[in-house]
């Protein structure tokens, strides 16, 4: 395990999973990327873990992708940039298809790629004052990559509300968008997520593992068309005017030509 993820597994069994990236506000880099995802997948295999807490240290869950990330895509060729989407897409499905229950900790901001590690949780808890948004757009971006994870969450009709738009919404809208189920007031976040892990300390553990395979496939998990299809999709922006225009006026810090 790299430096980018913490671990803490308690006497029962709970591993609090940490993005441990907090100087970036747990911007999704391509090293915190694969740290995410060789860690979820020890947790899962790990038998004397029954549930995960997905977490995030310092001031924010996760604020997306980082730009830098981002900026290197612009100057890659189309096979690095497909390698790179693919990536963050075998991320999210390996925690969404976690064996064991992944609750959310949700505090701070969730923007873009921090949306969709909150959709592959089971279930997410949210403090009061936790910032939301899909802000990809802003950059002559699109949320793709997550998409097939944020639309099996909120459904077509409640991600069109927020999906393209980069508008930035509380933790109250994302509970009835779906992407969290719970908001608790400052100071009660952990014990709202110890509400959500106390009752599976009472389960069998295969039968819970078994029980999530089988909500997954009854009720159609991203298959990997729709995330082959989302792939493609960035791709194909990450070549576009717009993305280059965006990305460069981010960094040069002017507003975009399309802002008013």
């Amino acid at each position: 395990m790299g430096d980018l993820v913490r671990i803490d597994t308690d006497a029962r069994g709970v591993a609090t999973f940490w993005l441990a990236r907090a100087e970036k506000h747990n911007a999704l880099s391509a090293d915190l990327i694969d740290e995410v995802h060789a860690g979820i997948q020890r947790l899962g295999a790990d038998e004397a873990v029954r549930v995960v807490v997905l977490a995030g240290e310092g001031k924010s869950f996760c604020a997306g992708g980082d730009l830098g990330w981002m900026q290197e895509q612009m100057a890659a060729d189309g096979e690095t940039r497909a390698s790179e989407a693919w990536r963050l897409a075998e991320m999210l499905g390996a925690v969404n298809a976690c064996p064991k229950p992944v609750i959310g900790r949700i505090h701070g901001n969730a923007f873009g790629g921090g949306v969709g590690m909150a959709c592959v949780c089971d279930v997410a808890i949210a403090v009061e004052g936790a910032k939301f948004g899909f802000t990809e757009t802003r950059l002559g971006l699109i949320p793709a990559t997550i998409g097939p994870y944020v639309l099996a969450r909120m459904g077509e009709a409640m991600a069109r509300r927020v999906f393209m738009s980069a508008r930035i919404f509380g933790a109250q809208e994302a509970a009835i968008l779906g992407v969290v189920a719970e908001v608790v007031a400052e100071g009660e976040l952990d014990a709202a997520v110890e509400r959500h892990v106390a009752p599976y300390l009472d389960c069998a553990p295969g039968a819970v593992a078994e029980a999530k395979a089988l909500a997954l496939r009854l009720g159609a998990a991203p298959s990997f068309e729709a995330v082959e299809t989302s792939v493609e999709a960035l791709v194909t922006r990450w070549e576009s005017a717009e993305a280059q225009e965006g990305i460069t006026a981010f960094f040069d810090k002017r507003k975009a030509s399309w802002m008013g």
